[in-house]
């Protein structure tokens, strides 16, 4: 025997395909090539592609139930009409409301679209009949003249003829002529609602059908009555069969005709019978009747639940289209049987509707085929490849609840399921028919469940509490017979309702769950009780046994799952999660796994060793009440409430390799944008970050940008080539960074930029940018307001140096004539030379404030005075000196000029120049005259070595740019 392959965890599963409900029942219409079909799916459009039922669009229609559909010819537009009265044209290509008018005075019962695709004529509850120009949207033909709603419409097949007919519930078909704009003809013989329409190919015959069990046969020459061929059926539909179809391929004549006959009419009809019945106008005669109904036709007192809604005739070989009053779409093709006779054959039936999902199981090796159980009596098989039902299992009188599938010893498929009849129902699959029933239940079955080794009993759970193992080792499978079952063992198990089973491995034992919080373990095949699970404080939905272990786990109401010892009903594990009842667990991996749903709609994976749930999924929008496991591939099928069936696939190895691959590329990418900052292709770079959704370096791309001073902005280039995404993407980085003071500068860089080279158009295009205005607007306000508090507090410090005479804002020494003041380097005059500035030193002019002439002596009085002042000032000890005044320090004193460490500055070691002991550098002594002349000379020397020339600095301060500037 082969090795297993080596055990790999799952990490991850994928909804590769689903089936959704499409078809809720009403109007629905068929594309011109026959590839899609239009359904009314409650108050939605669904777009239906024909070959696998997926579901290609859904279009928001009005908030009542649609009424009427067309297609175009070409097949671009459909035309939808409800309860709301309101006509739309929808364009299939970009999936919107192109137009809309509202034209009737109630909803709008039937419609019809011309062959040249301009016109539209719908017929309406209110009596009257319209037709539309498509391109304008407004009405061209108002007809009134039927006593009753307008049920059929039809234009005329020849697109030269401007005829229009309409079939009406008050048993009248009228003809309408577009040109004259009047009714021309009114065809009288029906005795009920004319419910049908039908034209030949050449235009010369109409067909008209009714609920009056009848086929009307008119002449469009004369608008005569020829024949009247009786059905012995309600009909709902008849279509003309043309030549060239493949239908009309098959057909043989029903004998010879007269070389001056007229070639016989081909049609069909369908009706509450649920069979296709195939005519030719030449004898009314039948020429081919279906055996038996495809439709599953239950015995209940709705008898209008029954048989086809409406049929039509596919373009080329696709056969024929019948629609069932249960929301199904019967696919028939036409065939020679062995004897050589024409038959349909049913080659695909998609269902439009499902209601709830209670059950599924997988079916076969190969697990091509999934059994289904809603809330009908039929079991539906589906094809998983092309979502189609195989088959219907018919039998149940009751709503099936549970479903079990096993291939017997001689390796067919069987399959068991319980119903709300209370019986227990064993199925052949590949003969498609009930081999065996069991009865003795007095409560509807909630719970099957096959043997797993010897496949020869089956054990059944039903809400009168009691748990019956079944022998079916004398059914015959080959028979068509129902086989009574015979019970080999009951026991009384629990207190409340059975909802799951489960049989060992190794067929010894039996688990049953239960609505009493318990679940019981018994030994196989006398019933007999082993150990009950006590800890689950709800109900118990489902029960499973390991595949590997003795232990059993067990999902309940409490929203936990627990795994039990089946030694001693210890529990060994508990895991929580979710946010509702718990449904559905089955093991995966060999068992070192499993999955779960439950009623919050959720699917959880699970790895037991480490109790951690590994990945969740949300595909259903309802309770989730079904769920298999594919014993081979272990793929996934969930069903629930919403009445969506969806299909999971392991995706573990190729989200790996996936990952492999993102992380790879991501690698390349960085290292090109790294390349791209070195060459200072800041373009390039910026554009790199954005594609790989790097923030923080896009904002150091943009911060150290913004101190540079190109003459090409790389930011402005590089913004501009962003598409609408982009900037989405960008304005969320710059609302991140507008939120911190430290980055809200880039922000407004990249803001200005950006509202620079886009225009307000295209920004208020941008998805969402609403909100990220909104989020940007308050924090710029902020900034703006800090700044400007910031500026105001600089009057503040201007106006404190100023008191201090830090900064002195008095005027100054004039300039000689034609000389220009100069101002220090940051356009701001420093201290020193201000206070220097104030000491008169022009030869020219030697005035004081008033204006009067001063003489030599009293000048330099005046510039000792002004020295003590501002030596004062700055350092609040200096002594007042007169400059008639010698005065010397004492011994071991510091020089009274020099400042408090010793050391004098710069306008203290300008004025220590002057030798207070009336004495030179070569220690002459000097008179007083030729001091003061000294003074002055040096006085002038010091001047000019800093500024060059005499100035006059007047310190302003401008308030609107909160900045020092220098005056002349």
């Amino acid at each position: 025997m082969a090795a297993p392959p080596p055990l790999t965890l799952k990490r991850s599963y994928r909804s590769v395909s689903s089936l959704q409900q499409f078809y809720s029942g009403g109007p629905f219409a068929v594309s011109s090539d026959g590839a899609s079909l239009a359904c009314a799916c409650g108050e939605e459009i669904k777009i239906v592609n024909t070959s696998d039922a997926s579901v290609l669009a859904s279009l928001d229609g009005d908030s009542e139930s649609v009424t009427a559909f067309a297609f175009s010819p070409d097949g671009c537009f459909l035309f939808s009409a409800g309860h709301s009265r309101l006509v739309r044209v929808w364009d299939l290509s970009s999936r919107k409301c192109v137009r809309s008018w509202k034209g009737h005075d109630g909803p709008v019962m039937s419609m019809a679209c011309h062959s040249s695709g301009g016109l539209l004529a719908t017929g309406g509850a209110d009596r009257k009949v319209c037709v539309w120009d498509v391109d304008g949207g407004f009405c061209t033909h108002f007809f009134k003249g039927h006593q009753g709603i307008v049920t059929c419409i039809k234009f005329h097949s020849d697109p030269n003829q401007l005829l229009l007919f309409s079939g009406s519930d008050d048993a009248s078909v009228r003809v309408w002529n577009l040109e004259s704009k009047k009714c021309v003809a009114v065809l009288e013989k029906h005795f009920s609602p004319v419910t049908s329409l039908a034209l030949s190919e050449d235009g010369q015959i109409l067909l008209s059908a009714g609920r009056d069990k009848v086929v009307n046969k008119w002449d469009l020459h004369n608008y005569s009555f020829n024949m009247t061929i009786p059905t012995y059926e309600m009909v709902e539909t008849v279509c003309i069969i043309r030549p060239g179809n493949c239908l009309s391929a098959l057909l043989e004549p029903s004998g010879r005709r007269k070389p001056s006959s007229s070639a016989p009419v081909y049609f069909l009809t369908v009706g509450e019978r649920g069979i296709v019945r195939i005519w030719s106008s030449e004898g009314a005669v039948c020429l081919y009747e279906q055996q038996s109904s495809d439709v599953t036709l239950v015995s209940n007192e709705d008898d209008m639940r029954r048989g086809f809604l409406s049929a039509v005739v596919l373009p080329s070989d696709l056969g024929l289209l019948c629609v069932t009053a249960d929301q199904q779409f019967l696919f028939y093709c036409p065939m020679k049987s062995a004897e050589g006779m024409f038959q349909l054959n049913l080659y695909k039936r998609l269902v439009g509707y499902n209601e709830e999902i209670l059950d599924m199981k997988f079916l076969g090796d190969d697990e091509q085929y999934v059994a289904v159980a809603t809330n009908l009596e039929q079991v539906r098989v589906y094809d998983v490849a092309s979502m189609s039902c195989a088959y219907v299992l018919v039998g149940h009188t009751d709503i099936v609840v549970c479903i079990d599938t096993c291939i017997s010893t001689y390796g067919r498929t069987m399959l068991v399921t319980g119903s709300k009849d209370n019986s227990v129902r064993l199925w052949d699959v590949e003969s498609r028919h009930c081999i065996g029933i069991g009865r003795g239940h007095m409560g509807a079955v909630g719970a099957v469940a096959f043997s797993k080794k010897s496949k020869n009993f089956l054990v059944s759970g039903s809400s009168d509490r009691t748990i019956k193992v079944w022998s079916f080792e004398g059914v015959s499978e080959d028979g068509d017979q129902e086989i009574a079952l015979k019970a080999k063992a009951v026991v009384a198990a629990h207190d409340k309702d059975i909802n799951s089973l489960a049989v060992s491995p190794n067929d010894s034992l039996v688990c049953s769950g239960s609505e009493d919080h318990t679940a019981c373990i018994w030994r196989l095949p006398d019933l007999v009780s082993v150990t009950v699970l006590k800890g689950h404080k709800r109900g118990i939905w489902s029960v499973e046994f390991s595949p590997v272990d003795q232990c059993v786990m067990t999902s309940s109401g409490d929203r936990t799952i627990k795994i039990w010892a089946v030694s001693d009903g210890s529990c060994l594990k508990t895991f929580e999660g979710h946010t509702s009842s718990v449904l559905r667990a089955s093991f995966l991996s060999r068992g070192t796994q499993f999955v779960s749903c439950g009623g919050d709609g959720l699917i959880k994976l699970w790895t037991i060793k480490t109790s951690e749930c590994i990945a969740t999924y949300d595909q259903h929008e309802g309770k989730i009440w079904a769920l298999a496991v594919g014993k081979k591939t272990e793929m996934l099928v969930t069903g629930g409430t919403d009445a969506l069936i969806n299909f999971w696939h392991d995706s573990t190895a190729a989200d790996k390799q996936e990952a492999f691959l993102r992380e790879e590329e991501a690698i390349l990418r960085a290292q090109e944008l790294e390349n791209a900052v070195t060459d200072a292709d800041y373009t390039r770079a910026i554009q790199l970050a954005f594609e790989l959704r790097r923030p923080h370096k896009l904002f150091n791309l943009f911060s150290h940008l913004c101190r540079r001073r190109d003459v090409e902005d790389p930011i402005e280039k590089a913004l501009g080539g962003l598409g609408k995404e982009e900037i989405h993407v960008l304005l969320e980085y710059v609302r991140e960074w507008n939120t911190k003071p430290k980055l809200c500068h880039v922000a407004q860089a990249v803001l200005f930029r950006m509202f620079r080279i886009f225009p307000p158009t295209d920004i208020v295009e941008v998805k969402g940018v609403s909100e990220l205005l909104e989020g940007l607007i308050p924090y710029s306000q902020r900034h703006f307001s800090r700044i400007d508090r910031f500026v105001r507090s600089i009057f503040l410090l201007d106006y404190v140096l100023a008191r201090m005479s830090v900064v002195d804002p008095e005027e100054t020494i004039l300039p000689r004539n034609g000389e220009r003041p100069l101002a220090s380097e940051n356009g701001v005059a420093d201290e020193q030379d201000a206070s220097q500035s104030n000491i008169q030193v022009d030869d020219i002019s030697c005035k004081d404030d008033t204006g009067k002439s001063s003489t030599c002596t009293e000048m330099d009085g005046m510039i000792s005075l002004k020295k003590r002042k501002s030596s004062k000032s700055k350092k609040g000890s200096a002594k007042k000196i007169n400059p008639e005044e010698k005065i010397l320090p004492s011994n071991g004193e510091q020089h009274p000029l020099a400042s408090e460490n010793g050391v004098a500055d710069e306008q203290d070691a300008s004025q220590s120049n002057i030798q207070v002991d009336g004495k030179d550098d070569t220690g002459k002594s000097l008179t007083c005259d030729e001091m003061d002349g000294m003074t002055s000379l040096k006085k002038r020397k010091s001047s000019k070595s800093k500024k060059g020339s005499a100035k006059k600095v007047k310190l302003t301060k401008h308030k609107n740019n909160s900045t020092i500037s220098v005056e002349a």
